[in-house]
């Protein structure tokens, strides 16, 4: 297999999808040595099959507004791969989406789920309908239009969505209690539910917390202690808030925050009775991140950017796909910052990553960094099957230690010989063995 032939194929044939393309680029180059080890896996044309995914279902979804208007969004799940479980990926409800996103987003997925160890498949899914400045009665009959169309292809055992940029708590409740109406039956079909009704503890704060518990195993590799190190982080929903959050547990002091009009920079950090109130402003009064800066003079909001210029440690990404470009990681790598872990997928371009791997500094893809999330969700899905809820000592514990193997895998297969350890092949190649393995033992299907 040589890398490029394939993806100059997969362009030729999918040209107006750059995200999937740039996904699929990146892990082909660095698992391209591993794959060729076995000649069985290219007698099986496994790495076409590997990327590209087994349906993608699209769909209208009409829903009425407030003022009694029709609406319509396209709805889409991209299910790729469940080789080694039921496919399992979030729903993303945001005006950029389309079918490359969601095929990058899945085909990641299918990795990010092979290296938790869990039985989850990969996938995704969501639509171009943005909660932003909707009424809690539009985005209500939003989800229930959305399901009554996604319901025919989803299952506990086949396929089970979670949150997304833009699917939280409500968005979630709302999608379940429609399923729960069509098939009157009461599964496990979302995770990140209620803790009313079969959610788990440690659902919300899974993803920065395991970003957290993954950036501490890097430090630990350099003798780095996390403790007073100043971090950049990005965005602001559940990701960022529970990075944030663990940052300060341990001792970190997280400087700033952004949403998709600006960041703010906060020199004094960001303590725990601050993070309280950007949890009020984003999940309760929706509100926007400049006005932190209005309740907390001394920090500064800068409009139009993100804060990968400011002065650091430690960056986080937390927001979306490729908020670091080139510029943006030699101003990191300029500034003194150590390590950089991924809270976002793929937050960091080609070049970005280049750069702080040729500068030899710490740094690990979303796919492993921010798999905590989807772990938990796994969690969730087996205490929903058991009946059964477990503390939010058990389950935090799991997440640990799931982090850490995550962590040990990535070191065993991404450490090069001067002993520098490159994340992001080490995550590559042990997430897809994992999925080779299990493809070519079920046959050609």
């Amino acid at each position: 297999m040589k890398a490029t032939e394939v993806v100059e194929k997969l362009q030729q044939r999918f040209p107006n999808q750059p995200e999937y393309i740039q996904a699929v680029s990146q892990v082909l180059g660095t698992i391209e040595e591993e794959y060729n080890k076995h000649p069985e896996f290219d007698r099986a044309n496994l790495i076409e099959r590997l990327c590209i995914p087994d349906r993608v279902i699209q769909f209208r979804v009409n829903w009425v507004d407030d003022k009694g208007n029709v609406q319509t969004n396209m709805g889409y799940r991209v299910q790729h791969n469940n080789v080694i479980g039921p496919y399992k990926g979030g729903l993303r409800y945001h005006a950029s989406v389309n079918v490359s996103i969601l095929k990058f987003l899945a085909f990641e997925q299918t990795f990010k789920n092979s290296l938790t160890t869990l039985p989850m498949g990969g996938a995704k899914g969501g639509s171009d309908f943005s909660p932003r400045g909707k009424s809690n009665a539009e985005v209500m009959r939003f989800c229930q239009a959305f399901m009554r169309e996604l319901w025919h292809y989803i299952g506990p055992d086949c396929d089970v969505p979670a949150g997304d940029i833009g699917v939280g708590g409500r968005e979630v409740a709302y999608m379940f209690g429609q399923y729960k109406a069509l098939t009157h039956q009461f599964v496990g079909i979302l995770t990140g539910k209620g803790q009313e009704f079969g959610g788990s503890l440690i659902r919300p704060e899974a993803t920065g917390y395991g970003n957290v518990y993954f950036l501490e195993n890097m430090l630990k590799t350099k003798g780095i202690d996390l403790k007073g190190k100043k971090v950049l982080v990005s965005g602001a929903g559940n990701v960022a808030q529970y990075t944030i959050e663990k940052l300060l547990q341990l001792g970190a002091v997280p400087m700033t925050c952004s949403d998709s009009d600006g960041y703010i920079y906060d020199p004094d950090g960001i303590d725990e009775k601050k993070l309280a109130y950007i949890m009020e402003l984003k999940n309760v009064e929706r509100g926007r991140i400049k006005e932190y800066a209005e309740e907390y003079p001394n920090a500064k909001y800068v409009a139009g950017a993100k804060p990968w210029f400011e002065k650091a440690d430690i960056a986080t990404p937390c927001a979306t796909q490729n908020e670091i470009n080139g510029e943006a990681a030699q101003a990191l790598v300029d500034n003194g910052v150590i390590a950089v872990t991924e809270g976002a997928n793929m937050p960091s371009t080609p070049e970005a990553v280049k750069i702080f791997q040729n500068n030899k500094i710490l740094y690990c893809p979303g796919k492993a960094s921010n798999a905590g999330g989807v772990a938990v969700s796994g969690l969730e899905m087996s205490q929903n099957s058991e009946r059964l809820k477990w503390s939010r000592e058990e389950v935090d514990a799991k997440l640990h230690d799931i982090m850490n193997d995550i962590h040990e895998n990535c070191v065993k297969y991404g450490t090069e010989p001067d002993g520098y350890v490159n994340y992001v092949k080490g995550a590559n190649v042990a997430g897809f063995l994992k999925v080779a393995r299990a493809m070519m033992a079920q046959g050609i299907v």
